[in-house]
């Protein structure tokens, strides 16, 4: 079962519901181990005071605010957890928002909203009123020692929450001249026949890291003392001619697709295992050459 990263009640008007909140998404990526070039050991980064001249343990640390240079104010967690508002326990839906008119670039951190066994009737019964009415609902929510604006919406399962970026923290966007550009209108249409010819429906398991995969079969590569092959890259040119480009890329779409050719493995120096393609994804690594491995 998901670990629980939020446990409360989500209210609207005068209906309460207890719930609890589950990541709902986490990113995956191999890290490496940063280790001394000269003996591959393993580096460490040990808490120093400077001026106890020794390492110190995470139960020595207190948490400060620099005010001035070298000058603190000092908090403990009792004295944090005193100025929590109540929206670390209590997620008070604010307003409700059409999600049509939502921009997604402010949405920061997926969650799953499951109801504990008192509000399953309640939370059923605002996911369906949503889910016909096209809103979504605008709460505050604090976690993390953090108080986020977040949207509640309904999802094909459940109820899904995304902790949302407030718009001071929003970039503004560097102007692009668009309105000084003269787009024609066959341009237009062969630029949407192009779009209409890639068109497909959305399948996020069609799509996977290949650059994890080829660090896997580097990896894997390195264990078994053969040479990973560079990956080849495409040559970009520039647009000269950007009706001729459209063309060009409407025919070759439409065009029979080519049968793949076979991979190709690179060959080595005569007496030494030929060079592995860094493209080939490897599923298991032996544990017994992972020191090796890191080196």
């Amino acid at each position: 079962m998901a670990t629980t990263v939020w446990k409360g009640h989500l209210t609207f008007g005068l209906i309460s519901m207890p719930v609890r909140m589950t990541t709902a998404a986490r990113g995956e990526r191999i890290s490496f181990n940063q280790l001394h070039k000269e003996c591959h050991s393993r580096l460490k980064q040990p808490l120093f005071c400077p001026v106890c001249n020794r390492n110190v343990e995470r139960s020595e640390i207190v948490k400060g605010y620099e005010y001035e240079k070298d000058q603190y104010v000092l908090f403990s967690e009792e004295e944090l957890d005193k100025i929590e508002p109540s929206s670390a326990r209590v997620m008070e839906i604010l307003e409700f928002v059409k999600l049509s008119e939502m921009d997604p670039l402010y949405f920061d951190s997926s969650y799953y909203i499951s109801p504990e066994d008192a509000g399953v009737k309640a939370y059923q019964l605002l996911m369906k009123a949503m889910e016909e009415s096209g809103y979504g609902a605008i709460a505050k929510l604090t976690m993390h020692q953090r108080e986020h604006i977040v949207i509640v919406r309904p999802g094909t399962r459940g109820m899904t929450l995304h902790t949302m970026f407030y718009s001071n923290e929003i970039r503004a966007a560097e102007s692009v001249p668009t309105d000084k550009i003269e787009v024609k209108e066959q341009e237009k249409k062969l630029a949407q026949q192009l779009i209409e010819s890639l068109a497909a429906p959305f399948e996020p398991q069609k799509y996977r890291d290949e650059y994890q995969e080829n660090v896997k079969a580097m990896i894997a590569a390195k264990l078994k003392g053969q040479e990973v092959t560079e990956v080849a890259q495409p040559h970009m040119a520039p647009v000269i001619d950007l009706m001729e480009a459209l063309k060009k890329s409407l025919a070759e779409k439409q065009a029979p697709a080519a049968a793949a050719a076979p991979a190709l493995v690179a060959e080595g120096p005569v007496g030494k295992k030929p060079p592995a393609r860094a493209v080939q994804p490897i599923s298991t690594v032996p544990k017994r050459a992972g020191k090796k491995a890191t080196g």
